[in-house]
C-alpha cells in the first residue's frame, strides 16, 4: 500500500481575522492536505490550510463561515470546565458506557486488581502506596485497559477495510481523539475507555480510513460510512463528550 512520505511542513503561525466587528485569534498550520479546514475546539479557531493556499483565500474561507464560527466560540466559552471523576472507596466511574466500582485500600506496595462478577458491576480495586496515590494508579490501569480495548478494536475494523492493523500509540492529547500518521501509524487516546464502544468504533474508523484517504473528502466519508454506518450519529453524540475526564 502507497503512503506518502512525510515532509518537513511549516510550524503553526497565530494570526488575527475581524469577525462581525469581533477581533478572533486564529492558529494557521499548512500541510500536504487538500483543502482548507476550520476547527474549533477550547483553545479557540484553528485552520489547516495546503502549503500553498494564498492567505487571502484562507481568510475568505473563514469570513463565509464568520458567523458559524462565533457561535461556536461563544458555546465553547459557554460549556463547564471538566470535573474530574471522584476518586474514592466506593466511586462508580464509566467504562465502556458500563459502570465500575471502585475499591481503595492503603497498601505498602502500589498495585490494582480488576474484579469481574455476574451479580455486581465489574470493580477495580487499587491499592495506593504512600509513594503512589490512587489517582495515578487508576490512570496506570485504565491506560492498560485502553490499550488492550483499541488494539483490539484496530485489528477488527483493519480486516473490514482490509488492511494489517497499524501500529498504536496511546495518546494523552486534552483536544483531540485520535489521529493518524503519514507513515500509517494511528494514535488513539487512551481517554476513549470513559466512552461506549459505539464512539470508540467510530473514531477507530475514521482514522483507519485515513490508512487510504489522507484527507476528509467524500472517498474518505465513504470508507467511513462503509465501517460504521452510523457515524454521522456517532461524531454528534463524540462532539459532547470531554476529553478532559
Amino acid at each position: 500500500m502507497f503512503r506518502p512520505t512525510p515532509r518537513q511542513t511549516p510550524p503553526e503561525t497565530d494570526l488575527c481575522i475581524e469577525l462581525a466587528g469581533q477581533r478572533v485569534a486564529y492558529r494557521l498550520r499548512r500541510s500536504q492536505r487538500r483543502t482548507i479546514g476550520l476547527a474549533i475546539d477550547q483553545h479557540g479557531l484553528r485552520i489547516g490550510a495546503p502549503l500553498r493556499a494564498r492567505h487571502d483565500d484562507i481568510e475568505a474561507l473563514i469570513r463565509r463561515h464568520g458567523q458559524w464560527v462565533l457561535d461556536k466560540l461563544a458555546a465553547w466559552r459557554e460549556r463547564p470546565s471538566p470535573v474530574p471523576p471522584t476518586i474514592s472507596d466506593g466511586a462508580v466511574l464509566s467504562i465502556l458506557g458500563q459502570p465500575l466500582a471502585l475499591a481503595i485500600a492503603p497498601s505498602q506496595r502500589a498495585g490494582w486488581q480488576w474484579r469481574e462478577s455476574d451479580s455486581q458491576p465489574r470493580g477495580l480495586h487499587l491499592y495506593p502506596s504512600p509513594a503512589t496515590d490512587a489517582r495515578a494508579l487508576l490512570e496506570r490501569a485504565l491506560r492498560e485497559q485502553a490499550r488492550a480495548v483499541l488494539a483490539e478494536r484496530l485489528t477488527h475494523h483493519a480486516a473490514r477495510l482490509g488492511v494489517a492493523p497499524p501500529p498504536l500509540r496511546l495518546s494523552s492529547a486534552r483536544t483531540r481523539w485520535g489521529s493518524c500518521s503519514a507513515r500509517g501509524g494511528i494514535s488513539l487516546n487512551w481517554r476513549l475507555i470513559f466512552l461506549p464502544l459505539p464512539l470508540i468504533d467510530y473514531v477507530v474508523c475514521h482514522e483507519l480510513a485515513h490508512l487510504k484517504e489522507m484527507n476528509h473528502g467524500p472517498r474518505f466519508w465513504s470508507l467511513v460510512e462503509q465501517l460504521c454506518p452510523d457515524w454521522r450519529a456517532c461524531r454528534r453524540e463524540l462532539r459532547g463528550a470531554v476529553i478532559g475526564c
